[in-house]
This record gives structure tokens, C-alpha cells and sequence, in this order.
């Protein structure tokens, strides 16, 4: 503080109100008293959730949850805890603990198969960012059960310096139904795991708050190209009557039209007689689909992570199926991660093996073209054996173990592995 009296200096820094620890959210004063949740946010749970409800929304949602309900899952060792002394591998399917986590899980709430019940916390993961879920204990305080609660219904508690009160025995949640507070809940009974957290703020950021106005504008497009087959002639525009009509006979054929075509489908595909210099003066297109509505797909599906093609014009197959590999990688695989974060929290903390964990069974399509070249070249530089690939392929062994030795296949001839390691040992060349 030398050159605080000095000229231009930088002064004296203000003396704090109360010497306290940083705060990490300048949270809203009263803000554990404050009902319902999301109160201070701009836009409300329940907002959120009619929101998500818009048809282009909707399908976004169902499809991320149908990637990821496809997907097969285990649980295994962490990386090689179950190694032996020797090096080797030992078996580990045989450990009563994996079979006892497998059968928790298959029904993380004691009815709800894993699939049906990952779906459920997917909702509030892509809608409200606020996946929540009760731990459901036993006398003796064991994990029983995980059960999905509505992420609307939790209100995050804070302390003085913002951040949520970790202790045992202290309020971490508050479950509101009905505009009251219902049930206290401290860390040690609920998950509460949003994806997306931001500073400065007591809830996550999902998807569906990402793009609201878009949503908006969705909503207003579908209204628009709704009252097209609903709503009187269409498109909006005028009919100029012929020269020398009086104000009533302009007002009569206005009313004739009007009944004769307002909200009828059947009329308004008909031909319809009119006075002899009528002329029609469209305001604008009907609209029906234009660029804009792919445009507004387009947002939708890459807040999702979702390739647009099945609401934008065709495109090729390659760029097609790198916009499909793209929003696998982008959009199933952080929601992957996600999961076993969690999962693997529950199991090394809270069911007591910290050396097990979660693993998706990731299955890679290959193309049978592409599976063949690989194979070729694995046979001829050794490093798989014919039965290994017959294996592969669902395919018997070679009788009397013919296909049981690698090879190498090279312009002079062909090698066993175990020969050519002889000969190289012994100083000699491989055979020809």
C-alpha cells in the first residue's frame, strides 16, 4: 500500500462490512426462504416443463433417451484391481459383491427396471437440469433404494457464503409441494446432480433454457401454420372487387365468403365462382414450411446434439451419417459420463466398493467390408489366428487345431510365428 497516497494513486481499499469468507454466488437476500424454487430465475419450472412439451422439443428429448436406454451396461473391477500376484488377470465374475451391485441395479428402486428408471432422471436431466433422487435406507441405514423425485419440486439451500451446507445433520434441500415447504433433506438423502451448473447461479442450465426463444418463436410458427387450415382464407391477402361496386355489394360478397370457407377444409379446396374482375392480392406466402423451419429445427436438434436430418432437406449419405456419428459422440456420450459419475459415486461411497465400478458395454458397428480388411491384416501379420476370427464370426474352429497357430503372410511364403521366433533366436532367417 506504498503508492496509495501517491499521485493518480489506486487509494485505500473500503474497509468490508464484516470480515467473511468469499461467497461464491451473491445469492438473493432470504433466498432459503424464498417459495417456490426458481423464483429469482427468469424462467419457472413449470415454464420449463411446458417448454419441453413443443413437438420439436418433445422429439429431441424421446430420441436422446432412446440412445441411451439401447445401451447395455456391467459392473467390473477398476482398472486392474483384480490383478494377481503373478500379473495375470483373475476372474472376477465370480465376486459375490458384482453380483449383489448387478441385482441393485437392474431395479435401482426396488420395481423399476434400470432402462425405465435411467428414463425418468434423463426428464429432469434435459428439461430442468435438476435430476434428483431419494436415498431410501433401511433400519440399519443401508441403501435400499434410489428413487427418482421431481426435480421441481427441490429447492437448493445455501449458507452465508453461497455455498450448499454439507454437514450431517444440516438442510442441504427442501422438498416444496403446493407452494409449502414439505420435507427437509440433507446431503446424506438426496443426489441431487445437475450436468450444467453455472457461477452465479443455485441451478443448472439444461437445454430447454438454452434455446427459449426459439421455443418461443416455435410456438408461434406451429400457431400460425395451425390457424392456415382453421382460421377463415388463407393466405391473408385482398380480393379487389370489380370496378364500380358499392360499398354493400363488397360487404356482401365478404360475408358470403366468409361463410362459405371459414374453417371448412372441404370448401376451401373447391373452385369458387366470383364477379368478373375480382383479383387477388396475397400479403404473404401460406405458411406452411420454408427455410425458416428447418432453421429453427436446425437450432433445436444442436442444443440437443442431434443431427437435423430428419427435418431438413435430403442431404447426402456421407454428410448424413457424419452429422449421426457427430451427435452420438456429442450428445449420448457426456450423458454417458454423467451417469456413471453418478452411479460410481453411489457405489464405491455409499454401497462400500471403492475398487468396482460402472461401465457401459459399448458395441461399435463396423462395416462388413471395413471388419474384413481388418481382419486380413491381422491374419497376415500374426497378431490373431484363424480361429480367432472364425470366432469372431460365429464361426466353428478349423479341424485338429489347424487354425489354432498365427502366421505371417509375406510374398515368400507363409510363417508360423513360433517357427520364425526359433529361427530368429537361433540366428537364422525365417523359413521360406
Amino acid at each position: 500500500m506504498s503508492t496509495a497516497w501517491g499521485v493518480f494513486s489506486p487509494g485505500i481499499p473500503l474497509a468490508p462490512i464484516a470480515q467473511e469468507p468469499p461467497r461464491v454466488w451473491d445469492f438473493p437476500l432470504g433466498v432459503n426462504s424464498t417459495l417456490p424454487p426458481r423464483a429469482y430465475e427468469p424462467f419457472g419450472f413449470s415454464q420449463l416443463r411446458a417448454f419441453a412439451n413443443v413437438e420439436l422439443v418433445r422429439l429431441a428429448i424421446e430420441t436422446r433417451k432412446d440412445q441411451v436406454e439401447r445401451l447395455d451396461w456391467t459392473i467390473k473391477p477398476r482398472d486392474r484391481a483384480w490383478a494377481s500376484d503373478d500379473g495375470s488377470d483373475s476372474d472376477a465374475s465370480g465376486d459375490p459383491r458384482i453380483r449383489t451391485l448387478e441385482a441393485f441395479w437392474r431395479k435401482p428402486d426396488g420395481l423399476t427396471p434400470f432402462a425405465t428408471w435411467l428414463r425418468l432422471a434423463l426428464e429432469d436431466l434435459l428439461v430442468l437440469d435438476a435430476p434428483a433422487m431419494e436415498r431410501r435406507r433401511n433400519r440399519g441405514g443401508d441403501l435400499i433404494g434410489l428413487d427418482i423425485i421431481p426435480g421441481d419440486t427441490i429447492h437448493p439451500m445455501v449458507d452465508d457464503t453461497g455455498r450448499r451446507p454439507r454437514g450431517p445433520d444440516e438442510i442441504a434441500y427442501q422438498q416444496v409441494i403446493k407452494g409449502t415447504a414439505w420435507a427437509n433433506l440433507t446431503n446424506a438423502d438426496l443426489i441431487y446432480a445437475p450436468r450444467n451448473p453455472r457461477p452465479n447461479h443455485n441451478y443448472g442450465f439444461g437445454p430447454v433454457e438454452q434455446i427459449i426463444v426459439t421455443i418461443n418463436t416455435l410456438i408461434r410458427r406451429q400457431a400460425a401454420q395451425l390457424a392456415y387450415f382453421t382460421e377463415g382464407n388463407t393466405p391473408a391477402g385482398l380480393l379487389n372487387g370489380p370496378e364500380g361496386w358499392t360499398p354493400d355489394q363488397i360487404r356482401e360478397m365478404q360475408l358470403w365468403l366468409d361463410s362459405r370457407m371459414s374453417g371448412s377444409a372441404a370448401e376451401q379446396a373447391k373452385l369458387l365462382w366470383v364477379p368478373s374482375g375480382t383479383k387477388y392480392q396475397s400479403f404473404k406466402d401460406a405458411p406452411i414450411k420454408d427455410d425458416f423451419d428447418e432453421w429453427l429445427a436446425r437450432i433445436v436438434a444442436d442444443a440437443f446434439s442431434l443431427p437435423p436430418t430428419p427435418f431438413v432437406r435430403q442431404m447426402n449419405r456421407s454428410t448424413a451419417g457424419a452429422d449421426k456419428d457427430r451427435g452420438l459422440e456429442e450428445g449420448v456420450e457426456p450423458i454417458k459420463l454423467w451417469a456413471k459419475r453418478l452411479i460410481d459415486g453411489v457405489i464405491q461411497d455409499e454401497q462400500g466398493c471403492p475398487d468396482l465400478e460402472f461401465a457401459w458395454n459399448d458395441t461399435v458397428a463396423v462395416d462388413p467390408l471395413q471388419q474384413a480388411q481388418i481382419d486380413d491384416l491381422s491374419l497376415r501379420n500374426g497378431s490373431a489366428t484363424i480361429d480367432e476370427v472364425r470366432g469372431r464370426r460365429g464361426q466353428a474352429p478349423l479341424p485338429k487345431g489347424a487354425g489354432a497357430q498365427a502366421r505371417t503372410y509375406t510374398a515368400s511364403g507363409v510363417t508360423p510365428i513360433t517357427a520364425a521366433t526359433t529361427a530368429t533366436a537361433s540366428g537364422a532367417g525365417p523359413n521360406p
